[in-house]
């Protein structure tokens, strides 16, 4: 993977759309950071037919109905864990955005079978439930934490990378299609350690874990667009990653607070030094293209042929937070206020 430069932070990960036109896409979590930007864009320019908001929280249903008047909207009450709701929410669905988790890496560690509950026997009534009602196609979101897991959470999100790559050998070549996203920390969403960093600034003092500790970043849109890319060029089994950055805590915390003092609090439970998006394991099955990479399945059972559209990788290639293109200060705070996150 080449250098990144200033420009390519915020270069668009899909040239041409996927058409969405009249199609009845269904936001699992809809009423989170993602589902919030996801909805709202297709709404503004994929003239969907409908828009279903699949979510357990009936206070935030409300709060997105405020915000988003739109016929197209529809809110459905319901949990991932209860699969007859899932079924009857699926009715007439034609895409299914898989956003819904338990994703809070020290909650999932103090709560573990609530977590297995949501990530995994969740994902496995969500899958049944888009086979049983013919779903076109379905996109599931992971994270970096899925690969080579330490802690729970990213543990139950490669459970779920797994469920939902075998479950196209259920459906075949014909049936519903079933592809996944994985990124890593997007700014400013809900739980990231920036709005953090901002109100800590505000108060004279930041809490950074360790210093040299480094995470990837990507804002909401190219997420967004990530899954839409999914949408438009996944086959059946496929893992699409983003050429993105990273950067370590002292260079996040100078760009958001430059000169405040900060306090070295440790490593949290379930917390790495470093992520990856890439094993050296997955290398193997890994396509490299100008801007993504796909990560193909280990085991076409349905037989599909390998992409041959791509660049093979090194078979010691791994992507981690580590080893990615590092940004400085500067780039790191330029990146915010291009996202929208230093405006005070």
């Amino acid at each position: 993977m080449t250098a990144q430069d200033d420009s390519q932070l915020f270069a668009p990960l899909l040239s041409v759309p996927p058409d969405l036109k009249g199609a009845v896409i269904l936001v699992t979590g809809g009423t989170g950071s993602f589902g919030h930007a996801f909805v709202r864009r297709l709404l503004k320019d994929f003239s969907p037919g409908r828009v279903i908001v699949f979510s357990r929280d009936e206070q935030k249903h409300y709060a997105m109905q405020s915000q988003i008047s739109d016929p197209r909207l529809r809110c459905f009450v319901g949990d991932i864990r209860d699969k007859d709701r899932l079924k009857r929410a699926l009715a007439g669905v034609d895409i299914v955005v898989h956003a819904a988790a338990m994703k809070h890496v020290p909650i999932a560690e103090y709560n573990p079978i609530e977590a297995i509950r949501t990530n995994i026997d969740g994902a496995s009534n969500l899958l049944e439930a888009a086979l049983d009602r013919n779903v076109s196609q379905l996109v599931a979101l992971s994270t970096d934490k899925a690969a080579s897991p330490v802690n729970l959470y990213g543990a139950t999100k490669l459970c779920m990378e797994k469920l939902f790559v075998a479950a196209n050998s259920y459906s075949g070549s014909s049936g519903t299609r079933f592809n996944l996203v994985r990124y890593g920390n997007v700014v400013g969403s809900a739980g990231s350690v920036v709005p953090l960093f901002r109100k800590q600034r505000r108060e004279g003092l930041l809490t950074i874990t360790e210093p040299d500790m480094t995470r990837f970043w990507i804002g909401m849109n190219r997420a967004v667009d990530l899954v839409l890319l999914a949408l438009k060029e996944g086959r059946a089994g496929e893992l699409f990653i983003p050429k993105i950055s990273a950067c370590t805590a002292a260079v996040l915390a100078e760009a958001i607070a430059p000169g405040v003092p900060t306090k070295m609090i440790g490593i949290r439970p379930g917390e790495k030094m470093h992520e990856a998006m890439i094993t050296m394991d997955e290398a193997r099955y890994v396509v490299e293209y100008e801007r993504h990479f796909v990560i193909e399945p280990n085991f076409p059972w349905w037989g599909q042929e390998r992409r041959t559209d791509g660049n093979s990788v090194p078979d010691d290639f791994a992507f981690s937070s580590d080893r990615a293109h590092q940004l400085n200060v500067e780039q790191t705070r330029k990146l915010l206020v291009e996202l929208g996150m230093m405006d005070d």
